[in-house]
């Protein structure tokens, strides 16, 4: 396969088959550097726990969850991450789901940094933070209190998100006073935090996201190249265009007013109450998107 196939399944992709691909890249080249290079090139993107030594690497918030610590450990997050990522999608453009995924990163860390830095069991323990369950958490609980009686197949049986929402919680919360990865379990928490703060504001009609996306936005606009300016030029404005131009405009306005309608009726009686066309459209405006 050529890189421009590569490049051309690449972008075929959705945001969330976007961020695995990376994730499982990112997984081989680290196991390759660790191997053949040393080992502590991790610790550069890895999340510290003492604050001071966060300060002096400050990427680690993001970076951390990149990593992951065996086959299993990223198997795992990326067949969750592609599940709920699915569902999210078909409710919610790739923004959002951005939105969510990162933020839940860095809270989940942030709580990390900050429990090992006042609670006196934790202290004086050596660890640091890898992977990306904080993300995958903030994206699971995000749908689970979004569409909670929606229905799905696990094994052989059908279970209610907000039954397995429940579940994953309960269990980070009851493994953490038994010792063995409390960390980790702190940062899984900070995620589903987030991704359920993040539902119950959406309801509000209030993006908590909005101001992190605007910040984005702005760093990646200071390493854009200023565009010179085009000489002026007299533009005549032709009536056909800007006829079409306002049919499109229209078109638009009223393809987003069925998608608010359909996720206005989601919130109120929940998914699965769509028929089959609502759902279809849905799904293609996910896709659209």
């Amino acid at each position: 396969m050529t890189n421009g196939d590569l490049r051309y399944q690449y972008a075929r992709l959705s945001v969330s088959e976007k961020l695995i691909a990376i994730n499982v890249l990112v997984f081989i080249v680290m196991g390759l550097i660790t191997a053949l290079i040393s080992p502590s090139v991790e610790n550069w993107f890895a999340l510290p726990k003492d604050f001071f030594d966060f300060l002096m690497q400050p990427w680690s918030i993001v970076t951390y969850s990149f990593l992951h610590g065996g086959i299993f450990h990223i198997l795992w997050n990326m067949y969750v991450l592609y599940v709920a990522g699915r569902i999210l999608l078909n409710l919610f453009d790739g923004r959002r789901f951005l939105n969510i995924y990162f933020l839940g990163v860095i809270l989940g860390g942030l709580l990390f940094l900050l429990s090992y830095n006042i609670f006196p069991s934790l202290i004086g323990v050596n660890a640091s933070l890898i992977g990306a369950s904080a993300g995958v958490m903030a994206v699971l609980i995000f749908v689970c209190t979004y569409i909670p009686n929606q229905e799905v197949r696990l094994f052989i049986f059908n279970v209610k998100l907000w039954q397995i929402g429940l579940f994953v919680v309960l269990m980070d919360l009851v493994q953490i006073p038994m010792g063995g990865n409390v960390g980790g379990r702190i940062a899984h928490l900070g995620g589903a935090l987030l991704g359920y703060m993040y539902a119950r504001q959406l309801f509000n009609g209030r993006d908590i996201g909005e101001g992190f996306s605007n910040f984005i936005d702005a760093i990646a606009n200071l390493f854009k190249k200023s565009e010179k300016k085009a000489p002026m030029k007299t533009v005549y404005k032709n009536k056909q265009a800007t006829a079409s131009k306002r049919a499109a405009n229209h078109d638009k306005e009223t393809h987003q007013k069925k998608i608010d309608a359909i996720l206005d009726k989601i919130s109120k009686s929940g998914y699965e109450s769509l028929s089959k066309a609502e759902k279809d459209f849905l799904f293609k405006a996910g896709k659209e998107d």
